[in-house]
């Protein structure tokens, strides 16, 4: 029996009652490990004893130590002597030291799978427990916004700008390409129903008011989501794993003002003015829509997209946007700080941000509509 590179030999010979496997080459894992060891292919109904000989190994590791299992255990089945005296002697020191202490009963222990009480029991514990972080961490972070509004907050104020661009500016190219794109698919959705009934002029009032109640600040939310609160999970679970987050602690410096503060104020400011500027660029995304296909008057589109808005309808997409922009912030920097001490914890943690600020945001939204509903 050889190896496929030609690595090994195996010479199975027969000595009356006793089969000798001369082992010869290079018995490693780079080499390959046997599949057998020759017994399998030979006729074994009156053998008494097998020899393990060396005759000739250049080179061994593991793989003659498992060879060597394997003969041990084909043996043991059929009731045969394996006779290892020819085995090289360092390798007969490791088998020996890894059979002087027999196995303990009952250390293998299976993997039990638990009933389905037991998991929903190891669930509801686990919610509570993410519940109990979630309004313990709000909490801390309202008594931060708290310090902040009063002067005694402990932060840098160049950082807290540099936050403010990055949330802010430097989201003004996606923010722009979405919203000219969904201005432009509302009227162009609507166009199709409102032909029907020559009232294509109503496109205007249509895409207007999708943008400035809904259309705007869900998009840039979801946007910021993606954006901004996976950045602030990566960059606060970053800290946690270079125990950056600890060395604040032990200086005397609160995490919840240095770091998550300025980021949830931050974002709050920033999120209605992005979409303020959502909202015009949607409308002009419908504008172009419709001037262009559908042949309207730029004047009269105009004119009919200001004569339906109010003041009332723009302020609820500003206030839909506030609120998206703090819980964008908390998703974020609340995984972040409960981010593990690994890499892999890491793209966990920003994938959990924007997974749970997408789902905060759609609840929110329906809240706020609800309510607006109610109120008018």
């Amino acid at each position: 029996m050889t190896g496929s590179a030609q690595d090994y030999d195996i010479d199975v010979t027969r000595d009356g009652e006793a089969l000798e496997l001369r082992l010869s080459g290079r018995f490693t894992l780079e080499s390959g490990v046997p599949d057998g060891c020759g017994m399998a292919e030979s006729d074994m109904s009156d053998v008494k004893r097998v020899c393990l000989i060396d005759a000739g190994i250049v080179a061994w590791d593991s793989a003659l130590l498992l060879l060597v299992v394997r003969a041990t255990k084909q043996c043991s089945d059929k009731g045969i002597t394996l006779d290892l005296s020819g085995v090289p002697a360092g390798a007969r020191r490791l088998i020996a030291l890894a059979s002087a202490v027999p196995e303990r009963e009952g250390a293998r222990h299976g993997k039990a799978t638990p009933s389905v009480l037991a998991r929903l029991g190891e669930w509801a514990m686990a919610s509570f427990k993410a519940s109990l972080d979630a309004v313990t961490f709000l909490g801390e972070a309202l008594c931060s916004i708290g310090h902040f509004m009063a002067g005694r907050a402990r932060y840098r104020k160049g950082e807290f700008w540099l936050i403010i661009e990055q949330c802010g500016p430097q989201a003004l190219g996606i923010v722009t390409t979405i919203s000219v794109l969904v201005g432009a698919i509302l009227a162009f959705v609507g166009a199709v129903q409102l032909k029907m009934f020559g009232a294509e002029i109503y496109v205007a009032n249509l895409v207007g008011l999708g943008m400035v109640m809904e259309m705007g600040a869900l998009m840039t939310g979801i946007i910021l989501a993606g954006r901004t609160g996976a950045s602030f999970a990566a960059q606060l679970g970053t800290m946690q794993v270079n125990e950056e987050i600890d060395a604040l602690r032990t200086m005397g410096i609160p995490p919840m003002d240095y770091l998550v503060m300025p980021r949830i104020v931050a974002l709050a400011l920033m999120t209605p003015l992005l979409v303020i500027y959502a909202d015009i660029l949607g409308i002009l995304g419908g504008a172009f829509v419709g001037i262009v296909g559908l042949g309207l008057s730029p004047t009269v589109y105009f004119e009919q997209t200001i004569e339906l808005m109010t003041l009332w309808h723009c302020a609820q997409g500003l206030i839909k946007g506030s609120t998206f922009g703090v819980l964008i912030a908390i998703c974020g920097c609340m995984r972040g700080l409960a981010c593990g001490r690994s890499a892999s914890a890491v793209g966990e943690a920003a994938t959990s941000a924007v997974v749970t600020a997408i789902v905060m945001i759609v609840l929110a939204d329906a809240l706020w509509t609800f309510m607006f509903m109610v109120l008018e």
